[in-house]
């Protein structure tokens, strides 16, 4: 007992040492429970003239993955069902899963010569693709077919095979949604499996991606050759460059596209044919 008390005493004599000068309560106050239920203390104010402070960033949660256009299951039926070319392309014309019908002037199928082995597949119709019906007549077109005449191949001797992801423009020559690539995918498929291509190649990132299944951009896939799973022929051969559009912007690109069509025309030579 007259240990304890002297404890007391001494804890006492600590305190007033401490500067304490009364007692509050009779019992000692249970620290700990006030901590965890004590509100958070206001925030200084900050001092004249001084910037306000920055808002805590708020967190946007990411978007759910897009299911796939209702209409994807009736476009494939339709592609499967199409036995030659000029069925496909009735096909895509009554095919009415996509608004794109309703606000283009033409269906844009294909040009060129399906028998040359060799399939350019670009992204979509500009807008005088959409006034002609012919894929890449316009200003990018007309590179293209430069381009090609340089190592030999010319579209209107039958050099190669042109087509489109999108068969029909987008309002503005946008670019084409990852749903608009999704639902005409497999006529894109069929139509590579009907033409019966020995090479393709993908004309820009779209088209390039939408076939290879590939999340690189261009730049990273250009330059080398790939393969693109197609029914009836199997795997082809795919070379994915510059699309022309992007170089009537970027001049300087031209130097890869370049590497690319002298990669494309080794190719064919090394095969004894002009495709």
């Amino acid at each position: 007992m007259e240990a304890e008390r002297a404890s007391l005493l001494a804890a006492l004599a600590l305190q007033l040492d401490w500067g304490a000068t009364e007692a509050l309560a009779e019992t000692p106050p249970e620290r700990s429970a006030q901590r965890a239920a004590a509100p958070e203390a206001a925030p200084l104010a900050p001092p004249p003239g001084a910037p306000p402070p920055a808002r805590p960033a708020v967190l946007v949660p990411m978007p759910p993955i897009a299911a796939l256009p209702p209409a994807t299951g009736r476009a494939a039926e339709a592609a499967a069902a199409a036995t030659d070319l000029a069925a496909l392309r009735e096909a895509i014309a009554a095919f009415d899963g996509s608004a794109l019908r309703e606000t283009a002037t033409n269906l844009v199928f294909a040009d060129g010569a399906p028998e040359s082995g060799l399939m350019l597949i670009g992204e979509a119709p500009g807008a005088e693709e959409d006034r002609l019906g012919r894929p890449f007549v316009g200003p990018s077109g007309q590179l293209l077919d430069r381009m090609f005449a340089s190592i030999g191949l010319r579209r209107e001797e039958g050099g190669f095979y042109i087509t489109n992801i999108l068969p029909w423009r987008p309002p503005g020559n946008r670019t084409p949604t990852d749903g608009e690539i999704a639902l005409f995918l497999p006529f894109v498929l069929r139509h590579i499996a009907l033409a019966r291509p020995r090479r393709i190649v993908l004309l820009g990132g779209t088209a390039a991606k939408a076939l290879l299944r590939a999340k690189d951009g261009i730049t990273r896939l250009r330059g080398r050759w790939h393969r693109v799973p197609a029914d009836g022929p199997g795997e082809v051969p795919a070379l994915a460059t510059l699309h022309p559009a992007f170089l009537l912007r970027n001049p300087a690109a031209k130097r890869d596209a370049w590497a690319d069509l002298l990669l494309l025309r080794r190719s064919m030579d090394a095969d004894g044919g002009p495709a």
